[in-house]
């Protein structure tokens, strides 16, 4: 089931969002099985709570949301704004790197920054790059994010479903110092500016993805296809990342984990462009980018200092196999 939250036209305020669910034919409002009539959410965390209820009673309510999905009524989404499934998690921890990139190396040990929940953004809204001419550029990063029940602590790999709700898209903004590097020396302050997390489109619960490490993602900067990979290739799988992360921290229902990226396809991001991210089996969303300093960088896949891009690595290291394009 593909979960979102919503807002109708007339709502009052951006945040007065409805649970429902995302079809074929359009958003089925589900608030008349999951949210109180009475309550109309008008903040962020407020509608954070409404996911959150559904998540906690996603089981007890799943038969009535599988009825509503089938013989609903759906509002085209031409007709509602979707807004970010999770508005403010408590939690958004990140892993970094994570993926091997097919380079023939050892894995990095598995490490993880959080980032600033009031960054997220959800689809149509604009990634706002501050007006602030320390970092010296700003890049994508298009990563798989699991979507936690909890309270999940010390969950074993073995039992990792236990702890996982389900799964959606996002996208990490960095701002970077030189290079590859994150602005600050790799701390999470290059990664938090508000608007620096868009997430979305909806939640699609862990019953329908067999398997996370066996996904597609996809990613393009106006219509330019960059990142293009499969989640196989993580240094740590899914597994490994949930029964890590509860070993360090207590996991609550609405919290976030991104998996890291393939670096393979980072590029800049400036003011004007549209930013798309697919991953086959959840969702796709737009968001557009708007720099008050109308800065400018070449653009593409970036091939600069510490590029693993495969024509990079070919022009780099000559011997080095990149027959897997």
């Amino acid at each position: 089931m593909k979960l979102v939250l919503f807002t109708a036209s007339d709502a009052p305020s951006r945040w007065a969002a409805k649970p429902g669910i995302l079809t074929d034919s359009g958003v089925v409002d589900a608030s008349s099985v999951s949210l109180d009539p009475a309550w109309v959410p008008l903040s962020a965390a407020d509608a954070q709570r409404v996911m959150t209820d559904l998540i906690d009673r996603y089981d007890s309510l799943k038969p009535a949301l599988e009825e509503l999905a089938r013989s609903g009524p759906a509002l085209p989404l031409d007709a509602v704004r979707l807004l970010p499934p999770l508005p403010r998690p408590g939690k958004i921890a990140n892993c970094l790197a994570n993926y091997w990139e097919h380079a023939q190396r050892e894995a990095r040990p598995l490490n993880m920054f959080l980032k600033n929940a009031d960054a997220v953004i959800g689809p149509g809204d604009t990634v706002e790059l501050p007006d602030f001419t320390e970092p010296y550029a700003f890049m994508h990063e298009a990563e798989l994010a699991l979507v936690f029940k909890g309270p999940s602590k010390r969950v074993t790999q073995e039992n990792w479903r236990d702890a996982v709700f389900g799964y959606t898209c996002f996208m990490d903004i960095t701002a970077r110092e030189s290079g590859r590097r994150t602005w600050r020396n790799n701390s999470w302050m290059g990664k938090s500016f508000d608007t620096f997390a868009p997430l979305g489109p909806c939640i699609v619960t862990a019953d329908e993805i067999n398997d996370p490490n066996d996904l597609w993602v996809q990613f393009w900067n106006d219509g330019q296809l960059r990142h293009n990979y499969m989640t196989d290739d993580m240094e740590h799988p899914v597994p490994e990342i949930v029964a890590f992360v509860t070993t360090i921290m207590t996991m609550n229902s609405g919290d976030v984990v991104a998996c890291g990226t393939n670096h393979e396809g980072l590029g800049f991001v400036q003011d004007g462009e549209t930013l798309k991210i697919e991953i086959h089996g959840i969702g796709a969303f737009e968001v557009k980018v708007h720099d008050p300093l109308k800065r400018e960088w070449e653009r593409g896949v970036y091939m600069g200092e510490g590029s693993t891009n495969h024509e990079a690595v070919k022009r780099n290291k000559p011997e080095a196999d990149v027959a897997h394009g």
